[in-house]
């Protein structure tokens, strides 16, 4: 292969690659609320996606992230059945009569004034804070709100008007004015629903005090809360809501700055801090303002938000697949702060892995105070050179989490930081510290964990640390056990973090298989639990005997087996027997399975310890046999690779490729000659369908494929 044909394989597989990092990504920040990436990461990613699908036109596919928005739609979990798909608790989808697209971003103000440039004459901007919360879509039939839809994929979105109606900022009637001026009976307000800083902070300390995972920002609180089923609790966090645009037929005004006056007379809450700018220099001049204002601000923002005023030409610049083109959205820079280290400490997770954590001088970023960043692992040490008693630049990526990004430039420390790494008498610091500490110039990672004392290893081509006292580390032990009891895992409601520890250090539970061993009385005697917390968690112990098969494996904990990796091996191996017998070499014949992950199973069972856990768990009555649903349907699509491309209707694309992995086939992104046939659905994209016709491979319809399966 000559060095063209290699760099245009690596590109293609880049290509492939980054579609599945931002595909996984969107779906961390919609549904789960755990961003992975911060904005400016995930965006600097979409553009480089953009540039290798312009290079190279062939691998055009309408479901990549760079064709749509991201979606926070909670689908009900599908089975393999061709009966329909389980519905289940969640909430219910609606089309939007308008289609709810997401913004281009920029971090450049040169991009901006580019923007501009290519904007028609004389156009008037109206520029407005971008606040950081979650999108909603109200709809106001005949002047009652009658719906709240989130962005969704979109297209659709859930409907969470009982949640939203909890919200005092947002009307669940229009005025009287409001509703004489309108001609039809329809009409849609678009906004931001947000948690305002003290609602934030209050609600994570109820967290912390319950043992609950805190929230990383008031976005992903707020879209949390958004998405609860218990319309009492949504109401008692204090959401908050700013309306920014308004849709439907025959409506006042002709600009949107007019609109958004007339929806603040009708009783609907808009931000002071909109203002029509009619050049450059007056748009440049209001992102500086809010740049250093908006950190005085109740609620969180993440940028300015920049829109043509006037609607007719907003009409005529018109969409792309997945923005307005009359709109931008410039995003502050991270805001990072400059401040001492005062100490490295270390913590073991549950896999072992040891973690370097800096412990810094309180610094305020972003509207909270920050104490604490992760220093990742020895390598990232020793890149940037830190050491205790440096000067460090702490940063929030996309103001999510804080972390080191560097220490204070070779001339600063030459002129200040030094002294405060010296032995020498006090001196004054840059944070105002008169501290000045012995400095050991070396650093060295930890030979022995800091929780057991057991020699740390590090395995050849890996970056981490770890303990390999799995049986005896406290750390470890206890977070096996928070992933056992976890909601994807064993789902076991009342365990969390807190009362894990609390049982744990009365030596209640020491392992995952004690978990079925505790009493009432064992629970309702400990500190802050009672009779009533002890049948919650007695129910919610009993309940998960029914989890099925493939969870039960994701909950073992056993090293890089994920989720879906466990629902495939579940389905290969349907009895926990089969899979103590399994050999390297049927493990690695399954999809996802590699020689790491299959050797990782291997010594588990080989482990006395871990067979030890499992017979006390069968003993118990957990499910270690598939159920019906979990097995292999039928073998009808053994060998196949199967594209699926389009929009459908009976059925969701993530069903369909539980169908296709159910009865054998194998899911596959591009279209190649070693594709079977594509699963073709409505608006299938143009250069997916000419290159399936130009090399002969088949295209399926939705009925014809469901048919297949039923034959």
């Amino acid at each position: 292969m000559d060095l063209f044909s290699q760099i245009e394989s690596t590109e293609r597989e880049e290509l492939l690659a980054l579609r599945k990092e931002l595909a996984e990504a969107n779906y961390k920040y919609y549904v789960e609320n755990t961003p992975t990436l911060s904005d400016y990461e995930f965006d600097q990613k979409m553009k480089r996606l953009e540039e290798l699908e312009k290079a190279y036109p062939e691998m055009y596919d309408a479901n990549s992230p760079t064709q749509k928005v991201g979606s926070d739609i909670e689908e009900p979990t599908p089975t393999p059945s061709l009966k329909g798909r389980e519905k289940g608790k969640g909430f219910a989808q609606v089309a939007h009569k308008y289609p709810m697209l997401s913004l281009s971003n920029s971090y450049s103000r040169e991009e901006i004034a580019d923007w501009i440039s290519k904007l028609p004459a004389g156009v008037e901007i109206v520029c407005e804070l971008k606040f950081d919360g979650l999108s909603i879509s109200l709809w106001y039939e005949n002047g009652i709100l009658t719906k709240a839809l989130t962005r969704g994929d979109g297209v659709k979105g859930d409907n969470v008007v009982e949640n939203i109606k909890t919200i005092a900022a947002i009307p669940q009637r229009l005025s009287d004015i409001g509703y004489r001026v309108l001609d039809t009976g329809f009409l849609e307000l678009r906004g931001e629903v947000l948690l305002p800083w003290e609602a934030f902070e209050r609600l994570n300390k109820e967290r912390e005090a319950e043992g609950e995972a805190l929230f990383a920002n008031p976005r992903n609180a707020a879209s949390g809360t958004l998405k609860l089923q218990d319309s009492g609790e949504v109401a008692k966090r204090g959401l908050d809501c700013y309306l920014y645009y308004m849709l439907g037929d025959n409506l006042p005004a002709g600009t949107h700055f007019d609109r958004l006056q007339i929806a603040k007379q009708w009783g609907f809450k808009i931000s002071d801090a909109i203002k029509v700018c009619r050049n450059l220099d007056e748009v440049m001049a209001y992102i500086a303002y809010w740049d250093i204002e908006r950190k005085n601000l109740p609620v969180a923002t993440d940028g300015i938000v920049l829109k043509v005023n006037n609607l007719a030409q907003q009409e005529e610049l018109g969409f792309t697949a997945k923005s307005p083109r009359w709109a931008i959205a410039y995003k502050f820079p991270a805001e990072k702060q400059l401040t001492r280290l005062n100490a490295i400490t270390y913590q073991v997770g549950r896999t072992g892995v040891v973690t370097p954590v800096a412990n810094l001088e309180p610094v305020q970023l972003s509207g909270t105070t920050v104490q604490r960043a992760t220093l990742h692992n020895e390598d990232f040490i020793r890149q940037l050179d830190i050491r205790e008693g440096d000067m460090v630049w702490v940063e929030k990526g996309g103001e999510i989490i804080p972390k080191i990004v560097g220490k204070e430039n070779a001339n600063a420390v030459d002129r200040a930081v030094a002294p405060c790494r010296s032995a020498q008498a006090p001196v004054d610091c840059p944070t105002g510290l008169k501290t000045a500490e012995l400095f050991d110039t070396g650093y060295m990672f930890p030979t022995h964990c800091p929780e057991c004392g057991a020699e740390l290893v590090r395995v050849e081509g890996e970056a981490a640390w770890r303990c390999p006292n799995e049986t005896g580390c406290p750390p470890q032990i206890k977070g096996k056990i928070e992933h056992f009891v976890s909601r994807k895992a064993m789902n076991i409601d009342g365990l969390g973090s807190e009362t894990i520890d609390l049982l744990y250090s009365q030596g209640l539970i020491k392992d995952i298989a004690d978990i079925y061993r505790l009493t009432q009385d064992d629970i309702a005697k400990q500190e802050r639990l009672g009779e009533k917390s002890a049948q919650n968690i007695l129910a919610g112990i009993e309940q998960s005997k029914q989890v099925p098969w493939a969870r039960v494996l994701f909950a073992l904990g056993i090293r890089m087996v994920g989720e879906t990796t466990a629902k495939k091996i579940a389905r290969r191996f349907t009895t926990i027997e089969q899979l103590k017998q399994a050999s390297t070499d049927q493990l690695i014949a399954i999809d996802d399975v590699g020689e790491q992950i299959a050797q990782n199973i291997i010594a588990y069972f080989n482990d006395e310890n871990n067979l030890n856990i499992v017979n006390r768990l069968h003993e118990a009555g957990l499910q270690m046999v598939s159920q019906d649903e979990e097995l292999q349907l039928s073998t009808k699509l053994a060998g196949k690779n199967i594209v699926i491309s389009g929009v459908f209707s009976q059925h969701s694309r993530d069903e369909y490729k539980q169908m296709i992995e159910a009865h054998g086939g194998k899911n596959v992104g591009s279209i190649s000659k070693k594709t079977s046939f594509v699963l073709a659905g409505d608006n299938m994209g143009p250069e997916k369908r000419k290159k399936a016709e130009s090399i002969g491979i088949p295209l399926v319809s939705e009925e014809d494929f469901l048919a297949m399966l039923e034959a």
